[in-house]
């Protein structure tokens, strides 16, 4: 095993703040990991496993070691007259994964083009974007306990999927590393060309028998016009989940703000737009130092060059109490904070 000490994550990590791992280490294959999980050098020390390094935000130096999963290979393992179900090890960009799929005419997740990170952090916190969701499609994935350093099968219902959620958030957290994710693709695929700003892009392009490749097109278009590549802008994407609230709260709101951007959700409950929000309550394009909220989309909080992972919290806390003072509702951080 090749331990690097003090390492910085300023490359393998989108922010691209300046900080440093303990240790660090990559594993690219099962028995790799298991070997690292058991070897003294890691046993019972904290830990953190990184895929694309998309999702995550160090506010300081971590005094720990990082495992990097780059376990790769994209595989179709079975399939039908209306399905095929392709397999995908955890360190595959997700990206890849969809692109490999949209080729090959296997439809369902070409909404979720050009989304950042590794498919092995996707069933974390059920990755989703234009109308569809991963548990949508997963059918099941692999994962090895860090204590037992068994592999276990978790299905789609086992995950305990949610809004942005799922049981690797909470019940299993840091129990368990995912290793493979297996997905079930429609071979007739019917486009979801429902969220708005998607049907109209389609309709920018000349398009109105779309096929998967040209909504994964217009996804990739809409994306890359609104969200800063991290090559050049360090971001992790959207930074805060859309709120959920009640009916009986949505009212108060729409009553104050009539032009409030919204979106059904389940049970009596409502979606708010959390760019909207924090567009209202006057951050968006504002800048402190070198941390700020992107100009175009104010879900996205921005390193600008020098800002450090805490001063990128201390902005999100700044927005979080700034909107909460305003609608009333609490944003809570997409983005895992170390």
């Amino acid at each position: 095993m090749k331990l690097f000490q003090n390492y910085p994550l300023q490359d393998v990590t989108t922010f691209h703040a300046k900080v440093f791992a303990k240790y660090y280490t990559v594993f690219s294959s099962i028995n790799f990991l298991k070997q690292i999980l058991s070897s003294p050098e890691v046993k019972d020390k904290p830990f953190i496993i990184l895929g694309g390094g998309s999702n995550v935000l160090f506010t300081g130096d971590f005094d720990g070691i990082i495992i990097r999963n780059a376990i790769e290979g994209i595989e179709v393992v079975k399939e039908d007259n209306d399905s095929v179900y392709v397999k995908a090890s955890a360190g595959e960009k997700w990206h890849d994964v969809v692109l490999y799929c949209v080729n090959r005419n296997y439809g369902g997740i070409e909404n979720l083009s050009l989304i950042p990170g590794t498919i092995g952090a996707g069933p974390i916190q059920n990755i989703g974007a234009y109308g569809v969701e991963l548990k949508d499609v997963l059918v099941e994935l692999e994962a090895m306990n860090i204590h037992t350093l068994e592999v276990r099968t978790f299905t789609n219902a086992e995950c305990k999927f949610g809004y942005r959620d799922s049981i690797f958030k909470r019940d299993e957290k840091g129990k368990y590393i995912i290793l493979s994710v297996t997905l079930r693709l429609n071979k007739n695929p019917k486009v979801n060309v429902s969220y708005g700003s998607l049907s109209k892009e389609l309709e920018s392009m000349g398009v109105t028998n779309p096929s998967i490749k040209d909504v994964s097109n217009a996804v990739i278009k809409i994306r890359s016009s609104k969200l800063p590549d991290p090559d050049k802008l360090g971001n992790a994407g959207s930074f805060f989940k859309n709120p959920v609230i009640s009916d009986v709260e949505f009212v108060k709101i729409k009553e104050e703000h009539p032009n409030v951007i919204s979106f059904p959700s389940a049970d009596g409950y409502v979606k708010l737009a959390a760019g909207w929000l924090i567009e209202q309550s006057g951050w968006k394009g504002k800048q402190i130092g070198d941390a700020g909220v992107h100009k175009d989309q104010a879900l996205v909080l921005v390193n600008y060059g020098n800002a450090t992972g805490k001063e990128i919290y201390d902005l999100s806390t700044q927005v979080i109490n700034s909107v909460k003072e305003k609608f009333g509702v609490e944003l809570e951080r997409e983005v895992n904070i170390f």
